[in-house]
């Protein structure tokens, strides 16, 4: 089994650390074989951002990058230009407060998420990543949810105050990327 994972959005929203929780979970917790590969736009805040991740069974070369199995946006812009590398029967997780969903696209899955909107909710618009890291993990079930949130716990260590809301933040996402997958 191999998964390529592409996550874009604009700096500032967490795509980076989204896809490095979701690697550091698989690579220290699973006997999965992991590849994280960032690419940063001009500006780190407001400027475009990337990621890949690969997780697969067997070793992993460089990301393919032009052939994406699941494909996060967190912006328009970058739905226009990732959406034509997200493969037929692929799952596209989109942050329905600020993107559209694709009318040319019959032939992938579309999980919607108001990650923005939940974020604001909570009180913390920079939970918006890890709500969508729960929408992903509970829609597809990529490597267990205890793994990730013992990493997110682990990288957020030092700043303990946050803990109770980024465990709520993922919960609320795993619970919405749950409930999609069983319609």
């Amino acid at each position: 089994m191999e998964t390529n994972l592409c996550i874009a959005g604009f700096g500032g929203q967490g795509v980076m650390t989204l896809g490095k929780f979701l690697a550091q979970a698989t690579c220290d917790s699973t006997d999965k074989q992991v590849t994280f590969f960032p690419s940063y736009g001009a500006e780190q805040r407001g400027g475009t951002a990337n990621c890949f991740v690969v997780i697969s069974d067997e070793t992993v070369g460089a990301p393919l990058g032009d052939c994406m199995d699941d494909l996060i946006v967190m912006n328009q812009p970058s739905m226009t230009k990732f959406l034509p590398k997200l493969k037929q029967g692929g799952t596209l997780f989109i942050n329905s407060s600020i993107v559209k969903e694709p009318e040319n696209r019959p032939d992938v899955t579309v999980i919607k998420a108001p990650v923005t909107e939940l974020a604001l909710e909570m009180g913390n618009a920079k939970v918006l990543n890890v709500i969508m890291l729960g929408v992903y993990i509970g829609y597809t079930e990529v490597i267990a949810p205890e793994i990730v949130w013992g990493t997110i716990e682990h990288k957020l260590s030092s700043k303990k105050k946050l803990l109770p809301l980024n465990q709520a933040a993922f919960e609320k996402g795993l619970e919405l990327g749950r409930s999609q997958r069983k319609q």
